[in-house]
């Protein structure tokens, strides 16, 4: 967990206790983020500085376009659809960023609009169809717009009566969804006249989203030798390491 137990650093001096090598870090994060992210990357650094022997490190830094992320986000909207019938607008509300993030260079704004593009494109929906918008603001400066609870609440002023809203930018449900979104936003649609508010839950442990993350650490591990080594021939190179005066 980058907040939380079990820590990166921890996880890693596991790994490291297990005799691994090599490590693949795939962030939980789609969209590219300097506060999301690179702080993870942040984090594997700080431990390395503190670590004698390092393994092979490799970074995800994205995987917002991925062709099997966004097929299995289109899975569980279809599947919504489905279940609870088809809103007339789709929402797809992505964490806030400063907007001086975006003059600084940070791609997050980009790499939302392409996820919420190529979503819209997977799911053959029209341009007045779907809406791209920014949850979670903090402070008086301005974040990316649109923001997602005043989008919410001028459709429903607008005659819009039913919508339905995916957190893209969020691989597994948290506060930010079940209580900002599906809460908070729901009932400010509903107050302002809207009439039905279906909420599309995260990707979670759905089996395409795992699909969807395995085969994007399969890519990205290629090149590592993966065939695991004789156990007689490792019994040898510790026999001669401890000869060679090594420790235990």
């Amino acid at each position: 967990m980058r907040y939380g137990e079990p820590s990166i650093a921890a996880t890693l001096d596991a790994l490291k206790q297990e005799g691994i090598r090599r490590v693949l870090v795939l962030p939980a994060y789609p969209q590219y983020s300097g506060a999301t992210t690179a702080s993870v990357i942040d984090d594997v650094a700080r431990w390395a500085l503190q670590t004698r022997h390092l393994p092979e490190l490799r970074f995800i830094n994205r995987y917002h376009d991925d062709t099997g992320y966004i097929a299995a986000l289109a899975q569980t909207v279809r599947e919504h659809w489905q279940r609870e019938g088809r809103g007339e607008k789709l929402v797809m509300s992505f964490h806030g960023m400063p907007e001086r993030t975006l003059h600084l260079g940070d791609p997050y704004h980009c790499e939302c609009l392409k996820t919420g593009r190529l979503l819209a494109e997977a799911l053959g929906l029209r341009q007045d169809e779907w809406l791209v918008s920014f949850q979670s603001r903090f402070g008086k400066a301005k974040w990316l717009e649109p923001y997602t609870e005043p989008s919410l609440v001028a459709l429903a002023q607008g005659g819009c009566k039913s919508v339905d809203l995916i957190c893209p930018g969020f691989s597994a449900d948290c506060l930010e969804t079940l209580e900002e979104i599906n809460q908070e936003a729901r009932e400010a649609f509903l107050h302002a006249g809207g009439q039905r508010f279906g909420y599309i839950p995260c990707l979670n442990d759905h089996p395409a989203g795992i699909r969807a993350l395995a085969s994007i650490a399969e890519r990205h591990l290629q090149g590592w030798p993966t065939a695991l080594p004789d156990p007689t021939e490792l019994a040898r190179q510790r026999e001669r390491a401890l000869a060679a005066g090594a420790p235990q």
